[in-house]
């Protein structure tokens, strides 16, 4: 029998794996793999036909459906820039805290899901639990629709999900939806003394901001649906958090390239959001074709992620709160894997240790104190497992 690593170890081991979106996921799950292979626990994959990308899944217990799934992120943003104090990718122990990149978000998560699995493996659990592990959640949670859907033929159809985001262990039970596109304004240039006979792609990109900062004007002035109102903005925002364009100071920009993303708050159709800035693009548009017709703005779409909504007496949530004892309301406005899980069908709920305050800061890391009761969350929905 394989040593039974403890989650500490296990979250050690994932986080020496510095998987950074940008860069490949393999070695992770390679060992992840390996890991339940020596526990008699087959794995699944999906594998990226455009990327040097896996996700992982798995099912222990009675081969049937209604699986309880745990579903997580391997994928961590980058350190570059950032003033640790220690080696992102080691573990430290320090102030009752456990430092290092994904200790919160979310390999804390992942290493009490594969402990929970392997436990269940030797508990003779009477309901099946899954294990579902993606890539690419940093950069628009683009890496589990392609998962969810390649799980389907392969394992028993799971009932419920909970998606270990970090919640500080409360039942999170609804996020905003999410969509985002690239945008390249591609202009005209002249020295600038001459302004008027070329496109400045970075001015004209300045209207399609200017139009983000008035729709969110507006959106905040608007008395707040009754679904709205739960969240923090109650309303649906617009967001430009990086631009780039440019030679010199003296040319009118040639090229100007930002990304546009909105958070929709639930009962909004996000389209209509893409609709509406399309729109602006296009007028903005005929204005530098009436300058120079070769001129133009390409925008590609970046992510498509669909709201969690509260569900009337979900399954997943009710499971949490019957686990955790939390029976407040919580919602939150950054998006996650639980919506595009909703959307398949399962129901879902977000739920996992750590604050969200402390996801992509320089010397992340997870209290003590919360890790211990992810621990003791996974113990007792262990037990419940035997005893559904």
């Amino acid at each position: 029998m394989s040593e039974r690593l403890t989650p500490l170890e296990l979250m050690t081991k994932l986080i020496s794996f510095p998987t950074v979106s940008r860069d490949t996921n393999i070695p992770l799950i390679d060992w992840v793999a390996d890991y339940l292979d020596s526990h008699g626990i087959e794995s699944h994959r999906y594998i990226d036909p455009e990327q040097p990308k896996h996700a992982l899944f798995a099912h222990v217990g009675p081969w049937k459906e209604g699986a309880l799934v745990l579903s997580g992120h391997t994928d961590v943003v980058p350190v570059d820039g950032q003033p640790w104090d220690s080696d992102p990718f080691t573990v430290v122990e320090r102030d009752g805290r456990y430092y290092g990149r994904g200790t919160c978000d979310m390999k804390g998560f992942d290493a009490l899901a594969i402990w929970a699995l392997v436990e269940a493996k030797y508990a003779n659990v009477t309901r099946p639990l899954q294990i579902a592990l993606s890539f690419d959640e940093e950069v628009g949670c683009t890496g589990a629709p392609p998962m969810i859907q390649a799980m389907q033929p392969v394992l028993p159809k799971g009932s419920a999900v909970i998606v270990g985001e970090p919640s500080t262990m409360q039942a999170v039970t609804g996020h905003k939806g999410g969509i985002g596109f690239n945008t390249h304004v591609i202009g005209f240039e002249v020295h600038s003394s001459l302004l008027h006979t070329g496109v400045n792609a970075i001015m004209a990109g300045a209207k399609l901001i200017e139009w983000a900062n008035v729709t969110n004007t507006e959106n905040m002035a608007a008395p707040p649906t009754e679904l709205a109102a739960m969240f923090d903005p109650p309303f649906t925002t617009a967001h430009v958090g990086m631009i780039k364009g440019g030679t010199a100071h003296n040319i009118t920009a040639k090229d100007c390239e930002f990304a546009m993303d909105f958070r929709v708050v639930p009962g909004e159709d996000k389209t209509r959001w893409g609709t509406a800035y399309l729109e602006r693009v296009r007028e903005v548009e005929a204005q530098m074709q009436a300058v120079v017709p070769d001129t133009r703005i390409e925008v590609t779409p970046r992510f498509d992620v669909p709201a969690l909504q509260p569900e009337e007496e979900g399954e997943a949530e009710t499971l949490v709160r019957q686990l955790t004892g939390d029976n407040a309301s919580h919602k939150v406005s950054y998006g996650t894997e639980a919506g595009q899980f909703q959307e398949a069908g399962y129901s879902a709920v977000i739920c996992g240790p750590g604050d969200i305050a402390q996801a992509h800061q320089p010397n992340e890391f997870i209290e003590k104190s919360q890790f211990e009761a992810g621990h003791d969350f996974m113990r007792k929905l262990l037990e419940r497992l035997r005893a559904d």
